[in-house]
Order: C-alpha cells, then sequence, then structure tokens
C-alpha cells in the first residue's frame, strides 16, 4: 500500500494517486484510467476539443490507452481506431514491430501491428493517444510503427505531460503531473 498520494483534478474529475517508487531516486504517481468509466469519459470530451481536425484515425498502445481511444473514438465520430498490440496474436497476419522502451515498463519490449491495421492507417492523418507522456519513449515507438505502416503522424495526445513533457509544445494534454523523489 502506497505511504503517499497526490491529488489530481483533471476534465472534472478528482482522483487521488499513489505515488510509487520506480527506482531509488524516482516515483511517479500512478495514473490509470482502465475501469475509470467517469474518467475515461470526461477526459475523452475535453481532449476531443483539442483533436486536429484533419485526423482520420486514432492509433494507441496496449493496454492502457485503449479505453480511451475507444471513447475519444465514439465522441469525435471515428468507426474505428488502431490498438498497436505487445505481443503477436494468432490471428494477427503480417504483423510489422518496432521495439518501445518506457519508464513504466521494465526493459523494452515491442509493439505490433497486423496487416489489417496497416492496410487501414496507410496514407492516413493518424493522431496518436495514450494515457500519459513521460519520457516519450512510447510515443516515439509509436510513430516509427505508424510510419513503418505508411500512416502520417500529425499529432500526439495524452490526458497528462508528466514531468518535463509538460514542457513541450508539440503535443496535446489536458493536465501537467509532476515526478516525485522515491522514499
Amino acid at each position: 500500500m502506497a505511504k503517499r498520494y497526490y491529488d489530481l483534478t483533471v476534465a472534472g474529475c478528482k482522483r487521488s494517486l499513489p505515488i510509487l517508487n520506480l527506482s531509488h531516486s524516482l516515483a511517479i504517481a500512478g495514473f490509470v484510467m482502465l475501469g475509470d468509466v467517469e474518467l475515461c469519459e470526461s477526459c475523452a470530451r475535453e481532449l476531443a476539443k483539442k483533436v486536429p481536425a484533419e485526423a482520420e484515425i486514432i492509433m494507441t498502445a496496449e493496454t492502457k490507452g485503449i479505453p480511451l481511444a475507444a471513447e475519444l473514438a465514439r465522441q469525435i465520430g471515428m468507426p474505428y481506431y488502431i490498438t498497436a498490440r505487445k505481443s503477436v496474436k494468432a490471428y494477427m497476419e503480417d504483423p510489422i514491430w518496432v521495439e518501445d522502451e518506457s519508464i513504466t515498463t521494465m526493459g523494452k519490449q515491442r509493439l505490433y501491428l497486423m496487416r489489417s491495421d496497416i492496410d487501414r492507417i496507410a496514407g492516413r492523418k493518424v493522431l496518436l493517444l495514450d494515457d500519459v507522456i513521460s519520457t516519450g519513449g512510447s510515443m516515439t515507438a509509436l510513430s516509427n510503427l505508424a510510419e513503418k505502416a505508411g500512416a502520417h503522424v500529425i499529432g500526439q495526445a495524452a490526458v497528462l505531460a508528466e514531468g518535463d513533457a509538460a514542457k513541450r509544445t508539440d503535443i496535446i494534454f489536458l493536465e501537467a503531473l509532476p515526478l516525485f523523489e522515491a522514499e
């Protein structure tokens, strides 16, 4: 059980986030949207106001971005969104992949797209979406994967920008989230 918490208000929703050590010096506030319908709906509603009008499809990475992508796509009238998977499934024909490194995932992982998703985004204007942008590693991997599939990335969006990411002017986000010293 966490000993410290960070109180966050985003899109009108108040949440108390546990502060979790990632290393001996770095801690983060654990922001998890999975299962939080009110938070997903509210954040998607606010992000919808900021989505570039030319966006044709949303692309996210498995897992935490999925409910947000589904709700944002629904709210802006997109009939489909793309999910980059973290492993190859039996139904995934001719997958392509890139490597991903994130501060919340131990070690490197891969992100995969199957042929039907590649065909769906090739030549289209794609908005990349995640719950949190921190170091930008996951967004870089998503961008590389989208471009490998022939898509044109027109923006990167998240609910929160963590640490130095909040200083970036090239991303869309709703609130800043600080980093913490580990205890």
